[in-house]
């Protein structure tokens, strides 16, 4: 039997994956979990041996978890599901060694297929996103200007920005100025589009 723990915060979703995978004789899913950060606790609780975690999640997101769980439960396998395949996920998940990446709509079937695949050690990535992938360019931002632009993204004031990265607010206008050049956009909402287009503001 291999035993399974989701981690999905849309509780429809989770429902549905979880009565999904339950329908599977050889499947047991032994912990359901709403959050990244709830994880590595649940996972040390019923020991699984693979954990199926969402891409985004309150807390710690997929890429972050299945770090933890590589880290504190190496035994572990790791598949993320993801709604939309954006190529630098990709990357940061095959980064952490993850052993699979799925998009949620795939038919049942494979999602089982891919759970069982998983777990016998085996890596399973949905074909069109490794297809995308591949042929996607990589971000031309740094570490640091791509924190500086997602938290701007979501709205947060140039000084709060500052305040979190712990810089000084003429470093993050000029942070900010790099990007709007490196990604030649009109300006900073411009930049925001492109890289939310491009999938360079995900989880990573």
């Amino acid at each position: 039997m291999i035993r399974v723990l989701l981690a999905e915060d849309m509780h429809m979703v989770r429902g549905a994956l979880a009565a999904l995978l339950g329908l599977e004789s050889d499947l047991e899913v032994v912990a359901e979990v709403a959050s990244g950060d709830a994880v590595l606790p649940a996972a040390l609780a019923h020991r699984p041996d693979v954990a199926v975690l969402d891409l985004q999640m309150p807390g710690a997101d997929g890429v972050a978890a299945a770090r933890e769980l590589a880290r504190s439960l190496p035994e572990c396998r790791v598949m993320i599901l993801t709604a939309q395949g954006r190529p630098e996920a990709l990357r940061s998940a095959l980064a952490e060694r993850v052993g699979g990446f799925m998009l949620k709509d795939a038919p049942p079937e494979q999602l089982a297929d891919a759970v069982r695949r998983v777990a016998a050690g085996e890596h399973v990535i949905d074909p069109a996103l490794a297809a995308t992938a591949l042929t996607a360019a990589p971000s031309p931002l740094t570490p640091r200007e791509t924190d500086v632009l997602r938290l701007a993204a979501d709205g947060v004031e140039l000084a709060e920005i500052a305040r979190e990265l712990h810089l000084s607010p003429g470093t993050v206008r000029n942070y900010l100025a790099a990007v709007v050049t490196k990604l030649d956009a009109r300006n900073r909402l411009d930049a925001v589009r492109i890289a939310r287009e491009q999938g360079w503001l995900t989880a990573d």
